[in-house]
Formats: structure tokens, sequence, C-alpha cells
């Protein structure tokens, strides 16, 4: 399998990392090898997770996640989702919604992540979240929410209501294993 993806300019020389520490560390972890030239990342490997675990940790860091964040992705079962915002909002309404999705001195965003167990990067018009996948379900709904205007309280109060409901669901796991 191969693929070209495209990263910003500001991101490649977090992809690469110092002395190409981070590609390397992708490459090994996934099987696959990874070419740079320019903003053009291509990605060509034989095994299809190894393929798809490097697709997604480099689409991380291209969306401003540190690698360190991205390579949770090879790890375990995490995914990559990524919003477009401007499939959403207009131009001119880009960086209130932004601001609402960060929250005054970063408070939402971090409500988010520290609520649910998930990363979140608001970079350019896109915000990515990653982490499980229910609870990356969960953490899309709530940024819909403040995209559609909802107060952070009442956004606050479903975040508190779905991690009890995935508390629960866990501890029948629990249970049954």
């Amino acid at each position: 399998m191969q693929v070209e993806l495209r990263v910003p300019d500001d991101r490649i020389g977090v992809l690469i990392g110092k002395d190409g520490e981070v590609k390397k560390r992708i490459e090994e972890k996934t099987g696959c090898r990874i070419n740079v030239k320019g903003g053009v990342v291509e990605i060509v490997c034989e095994d299809a997770v190894g393929f798809l675990k490097a697709r997604d940790a480099i689409n991380a860091i291209a969306h401003g996640f540190s690698p360190e964040v991205a390579m949770k992705l090879l790890e375990g079962f995490r995914i990559l989702e990524v919003i477009d915002l401007s499939d959403y909002v207009s131009d001119n309404a880009m960086q209130r919604v932004k601001g609402r999705i960060i929250g005054k001195g970063g408070r939402m965003r971090k409500n988010i992540e520290d609520m649910l167990g998930v990363y979140v990067s608001v970079y350019g018009k896109k915000v990515a979240i990653i982490g499980e996948p229910d609870a990356v379900n969960i953490a899309r709904e709530a940024i819909m929410m403040l995209i559609d205007g909802s107060q952070h309280t009442t956004v606050q109060r479903f975040l508190e209501n779905r991690r009890r409901d995935l508390k629960m669901r866990s501890m029948d796991w629990q249970d049954v294993l």
C-alpha cells in the first residue's frame, strides 16, 4: 500500500524530529517506510494495520499533536477523529468558535480531555481528537454542541452524564471478564 499526505510546512520538522527520531520511531513501530519530500509525506507499507496506524500518526502530527501524543495511536485501540470547522462555520465566526472549544484559559478543552481520557488539538480550521472510540464519539458530540452554540455549562453537564455512562459500561464488562 502507498499513499501521499500533505503536511503543513510548520509541522514537517515535528514529524521528522531531531535527527529523524520521530520518523524512525513511526517506521519501526509500523513496519512502514516514510519518505518526506517538501510538504508531501509518502507512506509505503505491506501490512494494512501498520499502514493505517502510520497514516493516523502522521495525520495527528499534521493536525497539531505532539509526537508523544500521536504515538499513542500506535498502541492499543485508539482512533483519530478530525472535525473540519469550515464545514460548520463561516470564516468570520471561526475564531469565536475555536475560542469556545478551547474555553477561557483552555479550561473547556482540558475538561473534555480530563473527563473522557482523550487528547484534543485545535489547529488551523480543524479540531482533532485522539482516544478510545466511545470517548472520541462523546468528545465529538460535545465539540459539535459548542459549535452549535450550547453554553459551556450545558456541555459540562453532558460530559458528566456521558462519562458516568462510560464508567457504568466499563463496570459491566468488568463483571463479564
